[in-house]
């Protein structure tokens, strides 16, 4: 099992340089897109002026191993109550991932909030994951990524794969574990990256699960707006969907609510479509 604020610890080298190393207790499909989203967001932490992040974009472009890597800050723009930095993860030379950052101080604005959460149960009422039994094949992988979440299902598949497809819909409760909250608000950001990215490939293929397995589909963005700087629940409704494959890009939006029913974040990326080799078995995220 992992814990978020140990397995994104950086080392300052100096000038806006930064080393992590990423714990293999991450892996979907090798370190998970959210977990090393979550190094770049906290090294600019450090960099920042401010004390909490606005938004987050970038790109994935290679998957790294679970080794050291190299994170390096620049300021792209400073303004009294606001500032841009870009980000770019590296591993042994390699580009992993590019980010852009928007982070603000105490600002004053307009106030308005017409979000209406989804009506679902409250996660204290649900079954957790690992007390379902999974109707899986025996050599289907199972990530170490889900030991760092407890998840309450609103939903799951007693027969796998279903004989109908599913809704582009992926609602569930997720709080991280043993830790799931933090009191840093950079920190306590990583925890959207993280319910946000892993609401894409399971809302996006929920139309296609029904189908013999062809395709995998690796991100190659995410956008996360951060909403709620206070937001004091440890769990969070992860509120997923993908709506749209076409052309080889699957699109998907994602949303994450509180117990009371806040937005705390909400954000979107495309996935690229990748044929999956003839004798694989399908993979799950």
């Amino acid at each position: 099992m992992g814990d978020l604020s140990i397995d994104t610890e950086l080392i300052d080298l100096g000038g806006g340089n930064y080393r992590a190393t990423l714990s293999p207790d991450w892996e979907i499909w090798g370190p998970m897109g959210g977990y090393v989203a979550s190094v770049a967001l906290r090294a600019v932490g450090r960099a920042s002026r401010f004390h909490r992040p606005a938004s987050f974009f970038c790109h994935y472009l290679a998957v790294a191993t679970f080794d050291d890597v190299d994170v390096s800050v620049t300021k792209l723009k400073g303004a009294r109550r606001a500032e841009s930095h870009w980000v770019e993860v590296t591993q042994g030379g390699t580009p992993i991932l590019e980010a852009t950052v928007w982070s603000i101080g105490d600002v004053d604005g307009l106030v308005h909030n017409d979000c209406k959460p989804p009506l679902v149960p409250r996660p204290e009422l649900l079954r957790a994951l690992h007390e379902v039994p999974r109707p899986l094949p025996d050599d289907r992988p199972r990530y170490p990524f889900w030991d760092n979440v407890d998840v309450r299902l609103l939903s799951f598949e007693e027969v796998w794969p279903p004989r109908m497809p599913n809704p582009s819909i992926w609602r569930q409760w997720c709080r991280l574990v043993p830790t799931s909250r933090f009191e840093d608000p950079w920190l306590d950001a990583c925890r959207s990256l993280i319910f946000i990215d892993i609401q894409s490939w399971p809302s996006a293929s929920g139309p296609h699960v029904a189908d013999p397995a062809k395709f995998t589909a690796p991100m190659l963005d995410l956008y996360v707006a951060f909403h709620d700087p206070n937001n004091s629940s440890e769990w969070l409704l992860a509120d997923g969907s993908g709506p749209v494959a076409k052309d080889g890009l699957m699109g998907w939006n994602g949303r994450l609510w509180s117990l009371t029913g806040d937005l705390v974040a909400s954000g979107m990326g495309q996935m690229l479509c990748r044929h999956l080799p003839s004798r694989a078995k399908r993979v799950d995220k």
